[in-house]
This record gives structure tokens, sequence and C-alpha cells, in this order.
């Protein structure tokens, strides 16, 4: 779908008012999207560059660097003169003025090839357009510098289109990195698309091409038209540092700006004091085009600004502290759900602008919702108009498909060992946080990334460098990026999807961790979920999926997550995977979230689960909001209400969650009747929280369990309860505990256990002053609650 020098011109100006006065767009034509996906880039089609299976090893794999350098030098000595000569008269004329470059002089014996190169070169340069002013357009030589390094963190400030005024005169200042390219112009309705009207020009050595354009605003279409230094490869790109794009299937980009009044200081104040690993951290999981859609107008989207007016009113309702949203980075294939993303530095432009979904953020954060955003540095697509193969060499990607292409996704990999690229992925990073206020980043496709055979057959992967499967290059980029987010971003976090054993992977990088703040605890969910869907007469021989965690629990700041990926691909329905009739079904979905919630660790629950979707997650459609007429799924949608409430109420649940004393056993041995007791603790002496769940439809009487001290201990939940649709057995809200030693403790209390049903208790009795001493460590062992790079904080120098 990409664009030629042969389109017809669109209207510029009706161009720009339909952008500026964006509507969200009808849902993108799948075969269209399937087309951009699968299309090999822009360019001569005879050329293929998509991965091939077996090893091209070609000079520019070898070193790109020297190589582009080499091209380069080639082409452009014989115009040296002509360039030096024209700089110097442009610094004496106004800007905008027609610069007449002079001619170069004859190379000696010049190669057929030299000759073609440098009338190539004189020709752009006799192109000039009287609107471009190639003078004074440089990017800093400490940018260059930083960018080389792979320590850059703010490109975004460098590169790509910004609207700037140049000698009073307002424009548009391009700025691309291509270092093996020959030549470089912008495209666009501004100028019919022709790549002879707007030259870029190279910026000494550092690959960077620049250029001005007056009279350019906000709301002009563009591209890159980019012609490699070997085999005259052309092509025209979407810019990598876009903050716009247009709404797929189209894929030029969009001269825009990040201009926004933001409103969320309140929030952004506390969230720079707040102790996250103690604090309560309940995530709803969301796709935006299929929360709610618009059935009267052909199920059309709903942008950012209606989702602002409905999204933070219902996550407040619903008790929940955290909003994730699946990527919302631009990706031409909408079926990719984002997670093929082509806009680094762009939302998705089917919601509406960048400005739009600031203010989506703006709202949560007002209404006390923090917001998670997916971000995905583990691949990029094949698409022709974006990152791959994007100067005519692998620039972005390792030219060798065993370590540049991932065979589950059909996708390309970062090349992470290039300091260009590390610099590319850094700055999107800390994009995301600063310029949208993003709270935390969850990290997707990790375990991909430090793994070299990570889904690859004996023989498809390369050992690093000590014989090993470890990725070194992508373990160092990611600690790099833990410590760029937590020393540049004051109160922000990162959260690992990782699913492997990786050690100390939300550890301190100081102490050899990776530096994330959480991981998503994927064993936690497939033992729980594996258990769940075993008929309960059958659960007793499978009592150690519920108890195992416990052994690895505090390894890690784990975040236990019912995700959209347990929603999709034929795994049907949280609901679905219950056994049983409708009733039993509902009762058990009540259950697993009273399971979650009285473990240790954060909790995150995709959309729909709160509502006891019946059908598996379609991104076509809408979430099914009429099943709410139903008392059974309006009840489950009333427990995950209350769940939530309790959750926030009650420090025991969530402030000890990093450490063992936070979790303890009362009773794990129950198999023969599915039942599990355990106490959740406090900092605050007395401050206790006891479950206690029946995984089975038998109700038990005078179900003996130990506590801590004898008195009343409120019935604070009852999954069980008539509210929910369940069957109303409980113990009339309050039971008395005697001094009656069970289960090693002094005191006992007899409860009455519901079917498929789980029980939350307090005592809310004052301790005796006798008794009131510290449950678990004292204040000086107690974690700080600081992120897990605070030192990284301290130590990291803004850049």
């Amino acid at each position: 779908m990409a664009r030629d020098k042969g389109k017809k011109k669109n209207s510029k100006e009706s161009k720009k008012e339909r952008l500026l006065d964006r509507e969200v767009a009808n849902p993108e034509l799948e075969s269209a999207e399937i087309e951009s996906v699968a299309g090999v880039p822009d360019g001569n089609p005879e050329i293929d560059v998509s991965p091939a299976p077996e090893l091209k090893v070609t000079l520019a794999s070898i070193d790109p660097v020297v190589t582009a350098e080499l091209h380069a030098l080639e082409a452009t000595l014989p115009s040296i003169t002509s360039k030096l000569a024209k700089r110097k008269a442009a610094s004496k004329v106004k800007s905008g003025a027609a610069v007449a470059p002079k001619k170069a002089p004859k190379a000696a014996a010049a190669s057929p090839k030299k000759r073609a190169a440098a009338s190539a070169r004189k020709k752009a340069d006799e192109s000039v357009s009287s609107t471009v002013d190639l003078a004074s357009i440089e990017i800093e030589e400490q940018d260059v510098y930083f960018f080389r390094e792979g320590t850059h963190r703010r490109l975004h400030e460098k590169l790509g289109a910004h609207l700037t005024t140049r000698d009073g005169v307002a424009g548009a200042r391009f700025a691309v990195w291509a270092p093996n390219a020959r030549e470089v112009s912008v495209v666009g309705d501004f100028n019919d698309w022709n790549v002879a009207t707007t030259p870029l020009a190279p910026q000494g050595s550092s690959g960077i091409w620049v250029g001005f354009v007056p009279g350019l605003g906000k709301g002009a279409v563009y591209k890159y038209h980019v012609v490699a230094a070997h085999r005259d490869y052309r092509s025209d790109r979407a810019d990598p540092f876009g903050f716009m794009h247009e709404t797929p299937p189209d894929t030029a980009s969009v001269v825009w700006d990040l201009d926004y009044n933001w409103n969320d200081s309140a929030w952004m104040e506390r969230r720079a004091a707040a102790t996250p690993l103690n604090e309560p951290m309940s995530i709803y999981e969301i796709h935006l085009g299929s929360w709610r859609r618009v059935p009267e107008e052909g199920e059309r989207f709903l942008s950012y600004r209606e989702l602002a007016d409905t999204l933070p009113a219902y996550v407040k309702q619903m008790g929940f502290t955290h909003v994730e949203l699946m990527p919302v980075m631009e990706h031409p294939f909408y079926a990719s759900w984002g997670y093929q993303a082509t806009g680094f530095f762009a939302p998705t432009s089917r919601f509406g602008t960048p400005q739009d979904l600031m203010y989506l953020v703006d709202r949560l954060h007002q209404e006390g919702i923090g917001v998670i955003l997916d971000w995905v540095p583990s691949h990029f697509p094949t698409d022709g108009h974006a990152l791959a193969y994007f100067d005519g060499t692998h620039l972005f990607e390792p030219a060798d498909p065993r370590r540049g292409y991932h065979p589950d996704w059909k996708s390309m990999i970062f090349d992470y060992g290039r300091p260009e690229v590390r610099s590319f992925l850094l700055s999107s990073a800390i994009f995301w946080l600063e310029r949208f206020h993003a709270d935390v980043l969850r990290v997707d496709g990790v375990a991909s990334m430090l793994y070299l055979d990570y889904s690859r057959k004996h023989g498809e992967w390369i050992p690093n460098k000590y014989g090993g499967r470890e990725h070194l290059e992508a373990i160092e980029f990611l600690r790099k990026l833990n410590e760029a987010v937590y020393g540049e971003v004051p109160g922000a976090q990162t959260i690992a999807e990782e699913s492997t054993a990786w050690p100390h992977v939300s550890k301190p990088t100081y102490v050899g961790g990776l530096g994330f703040g959480f991981k998503w605890d994927m064993g936690w969910m497939h033992d729980t979920l594996k258990y769940m869907s075993e008929d309960p007469i059958g659960r007793k021989y499978h009592h150690n999926k519920l108890t195992f965690r416990q052994v690895y629990a505090t390894s890690e700041n784990f975040v236990l997550s019912l995700s959209h990926d347990e929603v999709v691909h034929m795994k049907g329905s949280l609901l679905r995977k219950m056994p049983g009739d409708p009733w039993k079904k509902l009762a058990n979905l009540r259950l697993l979230y009273s399971w979650m919630y009285a473990q240790s660790g954060k909790k995150l629950l995709f959309m729909g689960g709160e509502i006891a979707q019946d059908r598996e997650w379609n991104h076509d459609e809408s979430l099914d909001w009429h099943l709410l007429a139903d008392p059974g799924h309006a009840g489950v949608q009333r427990f995950v209400q209350d769940l939530n409430r309790l959750y926030l109420a009650q420090p025991a649940l969530w402030e000890l969650d990093p450490i063992p004393q936070g979790f303890e056993w009362i009773d794990c041995n129950d198999w023969e009747q599915s039942v599990v007791a355990v106490m959740r603790r406090g900092r605050t002496p007395g401050d206790e929280v006891i479950a206690v769940l029946n995984f089975t439809p038998v109700v038990r009487h005078d179900y003996r369990i130990g506590v801590p001290r004898a008195g009343a201990w409120t019935e604070i939940l009852n999954s069980d309860s008539a509210d929910y649709g369940g069957s109303g057995v409980g113990n009339l809200g309050e039971v008395v505990a005697v001094e009656e030693t069970h289960h090693g403790r002094p005191s006992s209390m007899a409860v009455s256990l519901p079917p498929l049903g789980a029980l939350f208790f307090r005592n809310f009795e004052p301790m005796p002053a006798d008794e009131a001493g510290p449950f678990g460590p004292s204040e000086e062992t107690m974690p700080d609650g600081t992120d897990a790079g605070k030192k990284q904080r301290r130590s990291s120098k803004r850049r």
C-alpha cells in the first residue's frame, strides 16, 4: 500500500483538513492489511529482500558502517568542492533562497561506476528546490556521539519531522538515519511525491540525512524516498521517528506536534513519591478496538476521546488501580493487536491524534488510575514501508536470519548489539513515559529476547561468543533499558512478560538482575487454570498445582495475570474453562478470582473477565455487555467490584507482597477435601486477613481452622453470597474463635464453607498491649518500597 512518485496528487488543503479534524476511521480492510504485512519492502520488486533460509553474507552484513562510509565516499568525492562552495554561498543569502551549485571538477580516470554515482549526485544537487534550505540543519555533535554510542535516550527530539522556524520562516525540519543510502529525499502531497524535488543532505559520516522545508505545516503527509548505495535499490519509507502516521491501510507519516496542556500534576507528584512494591496494583487489561463499539454506526471503534468519557469512570467504579492498554503504537495489521508495531513513536491514528491519546491518559490520571502501556522491543514486522531493510541493508535487524528473523511471528528481530538501534529503542521507551505520561511499560516477549535458541531447532541459531544460548547483547540492552527508565523518569515502572525461569528478572542491575520492577507469574497462571479446569471430583489429585507457587512466590516481584493470551486462539473464555453446569461455571470463576486475590503479588484481569464473557475474545467485536442482563453475569461483575474494594481496603493483601512474611499457610494439606486456608499480613501488628477456599461443590459445616487469636472474626467477603449469584451459604457475617489450638495456633474457629466458594475474614478487635509486637520483620529489614532501580536512579545521569 506504499506510495510512489507516480501517485495522483491529492489536494493538500483538503488532506490537511481531514487530518486536523480527524474522525475515527472505519475498520480496516483485512485483505489490504494482510497484503501490507506480507508484502516485500517498497522498491524494485525483482529484488527479494525477505529473510532467506540459508545464510547470506555480504560486505554490508559484515560491517555496515565501514561499507556505508566507503560507498558514501565513492559517491560524493566528485562533488565535495561543489558542496563546500554551495554552503559558503548559502550562508550569505536569506533562508529559502535558491542555491546555485557550481560544477565539480572531474575525477581523473574515474571508473564508469564512479562517473554514474557522481552524475546522480550532481543531478540531485542541481534539483534542490527553492523551498528547501540545506544550510545550518545540523544535529549536534554530542547527539551523534551518544547515538553512535548506544546511550542516547531522546533521539525523538533530534530525528524525525519537527515543526520549527529558521530565520523567521516557519517550516518542518527532517532528519533520518540511513547510513547506507546514496540519496534520501522527502516526498509527499506538498511536492507531488516527486523524488527529485526535496533532497536531504548527509551530515558528515553520522549516517543522518537532514533538511528543512519552509512553509510546511502540521498535517502534511510525507515519506522518505531512500536510494541505496548499491544495486540502486529504492523504497519509500515511513518516518521511524514519526509522531503520527496515516490510518492503515495507508502508510505515510504525518507532520505533527506533541503540544498538550496536561492536568495531572497531582497524580505525577504522587507517582514520583510512590512505593509500588508495597502498594496495591489491580490491573484491567484492555484492547481499545474491542472494549466497546458503536453498533448504530457500523460497529465503529470508539475514539480516544470517546474512551476518555467512559473508560476512566468504569475502571474507577470497578475498583481497578491501573489500566493496561494493549499496544497503541501504530501497526498496519489490526489483527496483530498492536504487537507488530511500525510506529515506535506514534500512537495508532485509528482512534485519533496523539493529543487525543494524551487526553485519555490525562483523564485516567485525574481519576486516580495508573496507565500501563504494552511496549514491544522484541521484534517488528517486515512491511515494506517500515524498518526492515530500511536503507537497502539490514539496518535495524541482523542480516543473518538465524539472528534477525523470528520464525514464530514471521517478523524481524532488532539488532541489540548495534549502538544506534539501542539508542532508537531506549528513546522509544522514554518517549512514551515522558511525552504521554505512561506510568508503566509492560515489555512484551522478554523470553524471546533472552535466548538465542528461542523457538528454534538445532542448527537454526548461532551461539554467543562463549558458546551459550543466552543473547548477551539483548540482556545488556534490557539492563540499560531499566537503568534508563528508573534513572530518568520519577516513579515509572517496568513489567516483564517473561515465561521462563530466568533468574532475577525483577532484581536491580547492580546485583546482577535485569532490573525490571515486576514480572508476570506465568507459572501460577498455567498451574491454576489447569487445576480449575479439572472436575472437582478429581481436583484432589492435582492439589500440588495450588500449593507449589509458594516455593518461589517471593523470588521475583510478581504480577498474577489472567491476560488476553488465555482467551484467544481456540482457548475459550475463562468461563468456558470452568467445569460443570452454568451455575458451577460462574461459582468456579468467582472462586478463581478469589484465589488470585488471596495470593501475594499484583493482579491483572483481561477485559470481559469481570462480566464472565462466555465466548472467546474477538478483536473485531465489542465485549458482550448484554450479558449483564443475566443475574449470574451481573453477579460476577459485582463480585469483582467488591473484591477490588476489599483488596484496596485491606493492606494485609498487598503491603508485604515482596517478602515471605506477607503470606502464611494455615493449612495446605487438606487435599482430600480440596480446601486451603491462608493468612495474609500487613505491617501493622494484628493486621491479618484469613482466606478459606473450598474447591468442591460440597458444603462443609463446622470446618475448623487455626487462627492467631480468639475473638470475633468478621466475614468480610463471601463469593457464594446471593448478591453474586451464589447459594448464600455462609456464617451470618461473623465467627467467634475460641482458645482451642488447631493447625499449630493458639486459637481456632469453626466455619461453614460454601460450595465452590471462598471466605475472607478479618479480626477488628484491638490487640492487647502485651500481645502487640511485630509480625514479621522489623522496619529496619522491611523493603523500602522503592522500585528495583533506586540506586540506578541515583547514579544515572540525564542525557
